[in-house]
């Protein structure tokens, strides 16, 4: 615990900044910075203001008996309407089993970035991978349907003639991040657009049909859709091809969600043969739109919330995903400069543009080992407050690990409760997206809360899971072709 005569009464995570006697002494001797007796006390109001944002013991059990309750809301035909956590079918009945072989394509759109890869499976552990990025300007992501489709058929249609492919019948697995609700594996009606994204024309609507219908508008490649899965979805299945006992797929990136393997007896809302399991994608995205989180709820998120595009939804993954976390730890900067206890009271422009302090601006400060702050300042640079100090820096690391933190916990709250459901003696959980890659913390974090709240039976492991939505994506259409087969 750092400065426990001072902080005695405030509760200061794990990951708390660096007070070491070290620093304490460079801090106290810099040019233009406060004595170090003003500097603590600043420092302690500091811990005071972001004590909202550490989720303690007692509402991490609340959580996670919070999102088992709309789990099982989700999956009850009575309840699903109201439940928060939809817990759509995926119609992913089988996961891999290492004999799938050929070539197929996948198609990962998560983001303001869509990827297109072509994997040659060979009965073996180890595939071939070739991929290409293709970036969505904001004009796509606010236009209709048919020009987003219509982009994305044609960078499909760019990559099979670089990979001189034009002339085989290719499957495709179509690996989309947004809520669907799925009528088949290869049929997926929209639900809502998230992260950005607010195209006309495609909420209610099949998705596979949109695509297929923009590929057949060029007539120039040959490629069938065999079937659309989210990304969580393509974590979970990727992540089977390496450990057996994969039951979860998370992804904590630009947007969150999680899938599990469930009991089709369990699922109220689909039949199937007894005995017998399927992938439920949770979309817990939108827990929080009834108000059930509004105990944990701070004035950054409904800052947030109000000003995002998609208001009053995915009230969850606003207080995750990297999409906003640099946007809280922007707020929580804005509001304690005002009250005078970072940069003497001064910001700048930059710091009041919404959106000027990235997400990944936070793993970047929190990953700074110099013990220079080196890349601190560098960003209060970029951000124009060229008059920020060492102590500044300390501070704001803190904000950053408060918000990355409290981000984890969320997360791992969700992952425990699925865990618990699951109830298996051994459990793998396949973890994608770049907050969990990039983050220096992440991985250590979910893991140490999630063992706190999980049955002491169960053993589990947090696994990277990296690339897992395209070539789950892939995967899962080849398990389609193993299944005619």
């Amino acid at each position: 615990m750092c400065f426990p005569t001072l902080v005695l009464q405030i509760y200061v995570p794990k990951y708390c900044y660096e007070a070491n006697a070290k620093l304490r002494a460079r801090l106290m001797y810099e040019n233009d910075t406060l004595p170090y007796g003003i500097w603590q006390s600043i420092l302690v109001q500091i811990q005071a203001e972001c004590q909202e944002l550490i989720i303690d013991d007692n509402t991490m059990s609340k959580l996670v008996k919070l999102v088992l309750k709309e789990v099982n809301r989700g999956l009850s035909k009575a309840e699903n309407i109201n439940a928060d956590i939809k817990c759509y079918e995926t119609f992913i009945n089988n996961l891999p089993n290492g004999e799938e072989r050929g070539k197929f394509l996948a198609l990962d759109l998560g983001g303001t970035n869509f990827r297109v890869l072509l994997i040659h499976l060979n009965g073996e552990k180890d595939f071939k991978v070739q991929s290409k990025t293709y970036g969505i300007s904001e004009a796509l992501m606010l236009g209709t349907g048919k020009q987003l489709f219509d982009h994305i058929a044609d960078c499909l249609a760019n990559f099979v003639k670089e990979q001189d492919i034009t002339s085989e019948r290719l499957p495709l697995g179509f690996s989309f991040s947004f809520e669907i609700k799925q009528l088949a594996l290869e049929k997926a009606l929209m639900v809502k657009w998230a992260k950005g994204f607010h195209c006309s024309d495609v909420v209610g609507e099949d998705v596979v049909h949109l695509l297929n219908s923009a590929i057949a508008r060029r007539g120039d490649i040959n490629v069938v859709v065999r079937a659309i899965l989210n990304d969580t979805a393509g974590t979970l299945v990727s992540c089977a091809w390496n450990y057996q006992n994969c039951r979860i797929g998370v992804v904590v990136g630009t947007g969150t969600n999680a899938c599990y393997v469930e009991k089709i007896e369990n699922v109220e809302n689909y039949s199937g043969p007894p005995g017998t399991r399927t992938v439920i994608s949770t979309e817990w995205a939108g827990l929080g739109e009834s108000g059930v989180l509004d105990f944990v709820r701070t004035d950054y998120d409904r800052d947030v919330d109000f000003h995002s595009t998609n208001r009053g939804s995915e009230i969850f993954e606003k207080m995750i995903s990297g999409m906003y976390m640099g946007e809280i730890v922007q707020l929580a900067i804005q509001r304690l400069t005002a009250k005078g206890l970072l940069f003497k009271g001064q910001d700048s422009e930059p710091l009041r543009t919404r959106g000027e302090f990235l997400t990944k601006y936070i793993s970047e400060i929190e990953s700074d080992e110099s013990g220079t702050y080196t890349k601190c300042m560098h960003i209060m640079d970029i951000l124009r407050l060229h008059h920020a100090t060492p102590q500044d820096c300390v501070n704001v690391r803190y904000i950053c690990q408060c918000v990355s933190s409290r981000a984890a916990h969320l997360l791992s709250a969700g992952v425990a409760a699925l865990i618990n459901k699951i109830d298996e003696p051994s459990v793998t959980v396949g973890v994608d997206g770049s907050v969990y890659r990039l983050h220096p913390s992440f991985h250590d974090l979910m893991v140490e809360r999630i063992r706190q709240f999980v049955k002491p039976e169960i053993s589990f492991d947090v696994v990277s899971a990296e690339d897992g939505s395209g070539r789950g994506a892939a995967l899962v259409a080849a398990i389609a072709c193993r299944a005619d087969e």
